[in-house]
């Protein structure tokens, strides 16, 4: 018999990331601004005070989305012992434990991010963070300060995961410039969110088994949905236009 906990959900995450291809395959890689919805009871400023003299947070979180599991914390998903980590060409078997794969036999998931500000909305309380790798709407379950003296170590070994990933130049196709003008003197897009964006493509988010120059991919993103192509060098966008989703 399996153990289970029960464990609050104190907020939603409202992310850019309008589904799971193009998540950053770790926080702190594209410097996305984006804010958890805190749920009642949880919604009390005075829960945060003493927040601001911290430059960074954990957050804890419930993977939900994924297609194989229950999308609970009470019941047990279905365990791999091995996955396949795209950082090393999603080729190669290894342990479970030794990645920060999302099919885990508790679906937790772990995040360091930069503490922005806490707002009030009428009766909610926005807590903003940025550098997330969350998608919207992700459960969170927790926030705790992060602490510099214990939380950096300094010589640490990350296997294979040591090094950043190499990033990619982005470029803009002719007609996908002209959309990008008209979206942005129309308030679709503004420079903020084109920045974050051309960030995230420039990781590459792409499978690891797939390199086909000639493809064109399809990525939502915030009220977008961007077309591209990846070769050995580039990221170059050739549609981009408006979608029907709300952030």
């Amino acid at each position: 018999m399996i153990d289970a906990v029960t464990m609050p959900i104190i907020g939603y995450m409202h992310s850019p990331y309008r589904e799971k291809f193009g998540i950053p395959r770790q926080p702190n890689l594209v410097e996305v601004e984006c804010f958890i919805e805190m749920a009642e009871p949880y919604n009390d400023l005075l829960a945060f005070d003493g927040l601001e003299n911290f430059s960074h947070l954990w957050l804890v979180w419930q993977f939900h989305d994924n297609k194989n599991s229950d999308n609970s914390l009470n019941q047990q998903p279905k365990f791999r012992a091995q996955v396949r980590p795209p950082r090393l060409g999603g080729n190669q078997k290894i342990g479970v434990f030794a990645t920060r794969s999302m099919y885990r036999p508790s679906p937790i998931g772990l995040s360091v991010v930069r503490y922005l500000r806490v707002e009030k909305h009428a009766k909610s309380v926005r807590l903003y963070v940025s550098g997330a790798d969350l998608l919207n709407g992700t459960p969170i379950l927790d926030i705790k300060p992060y602490i510099q003296y214990s939380d950096a170590i300094v010589d640490s070994v990350s296997g294979y995961a040591q090094e950043q990933p190499v990033r990619k130049l982005v470029q803009w196709m002719e007609s996908a410039q002209s959309q990008q003008l008209l979206l942005l003197k129309q308030g679709i897009l503004n420079k903020r969110v084109l920045g974050e964006l051309e960030q995230v493509l420039s990781l590459d988010p792409r499978p690891a088994y797939q390199d086909d120059a000639e493809r064109v991919y399809g990525m939502c993103f915030a009220e977008l949905n961007i077309q591209f192509t990846v070769d050995e060098r580039n990221v170059s966008i050739v549609n981009i236009e408006q979608t029907n989703l709300e952030i």
